[in-house]
């Protein structure tokens, strides 16, 4: 009796283990869950910015109001009010950006070598940035105008661009930045191998 108990359970768990397979399987191709999201909800999750700008709204802004957009949305009190604050990374560097040498180093780079005018190689990384993630706590408030106009009053801090210079969806992504020839893409990546020198 007590064999025939035994060989039942594994039966018993052999058949439960095949019938979970076999639900599993009959699911895969969606597996049951979810839905296709609509245009609308993808267009709201796509917000990224590439280097060459084609996705940047209309919108437009210069240094000028971006200075009082920099006080008055409290970026002073995260950054300082030179752009070099304690609590956050440096924005405007003290020195000439164009022949600062970066200094690399892990988050927070709090130092005049890591200023997004120095390091960046996209004026569209720096537009895109602020859109998304500041201010912080209120991320995503700020109107398209708004993040023109920071940006605007970032790169001519930072001696990039000219204060009455208008930066617009055209205008910015011809913004020549310092680090643009130091700036490379990794090599095109093929199925099957390794994405780093020497890794496995």
């Amino acid at each position: 009796m007590e064999a025939f108990t035994t060989g039942f359970r594994r039966l018993l768990f052999v058949s439960a283990v095949l019938g979970i397979c076999q639900a599993g399987w009959a699911q895969s191709p969606t597996y049951g869950l979810g839905r296709t999201p609509t245009a609308e909800e993808i267009h709201a999750w796509d917000i990224a910015i590439s280097p060459t700008g084609k996705e940047l709204p209309s919108g437009q802004g210069t240094a000028k109001e971006g200075a009082v957009l920099y006080v008055r949305k409290g970026c002073a009190g995260c950054h300082g009010m030179t752009g070099s604050g304690a609590h956050a990374p440096t924005l405007i560097s003290s020195g000439d950006v164009h022949t600062a040498s970066p200094v690399f180093c892990l988050a927070p780079c709090v130092n005049d070598s890591n200023t997004m005018g120095v390091h960046s190689p996209f004026p569209t990384t720096i537009w895109d940035y602020i859109n998304r993630g500041m201010p912080l706590g209120k991320e995503g408030t700020l109107s398209a105008d708004e993040v023109y106009s920071l940006t605007a009053f970032l790169l001519f801090k930072s001696g990039i661009i000219k204060e009455d210079e208008v930066m617009d969806a055209q205008s910015l992504p011809r913004v020549k930045m310092p680090n643009r020839g130091g700036f490379a893409l990794p090599p095109e990546w093929k199925h099957g191998t390794p994405r780093l020198q020497g890794y496995p």
